[in-house]
């Protein structure tokens, strides 16, 4: 039993002490790199649901619920972004 402790279980509880330890420091430099009294920018909200359609542009799928979109001849056409748009406009 004194060999259960010493050789496995002791060295097992060290290592776990100091990964919780080491990962406590870095986590405080990371935070502590950041610019004080600025908050990280938020991420944009994403859609979620909706209707899949092809761009006609690039070929990638999008949701007609967040995507940018024009009326071409009468007909709502969806893209994946404005370049997408811009070029499909162009041609």
């Amino acid at each position: 039993m004194k060999f259960l402790f010493v050789e496995i279980i002791f060295p097992l509880l060290v290592l776990l002490f100091l990964r919780a330890l080491l990962k406590n420091i870095f986590a405080s430099f990371r935070s502590a790199s950041a610019p004080r009294g600025q908050a990280r920018p938020a991420a944009p909200p994403i859609s979620i649901g909706g209707e899949l359609k092809k761009d006609p542009v690039c070929g990638t799928y999008v949701s007609t619920v967040g995507s940018v979109s024009q009326k071409v001849n009468g007909q709502l056409v969806y893209f994946c972004s404005t370049a997408c748009r811009d070029k499909y406009r162009a041609a």
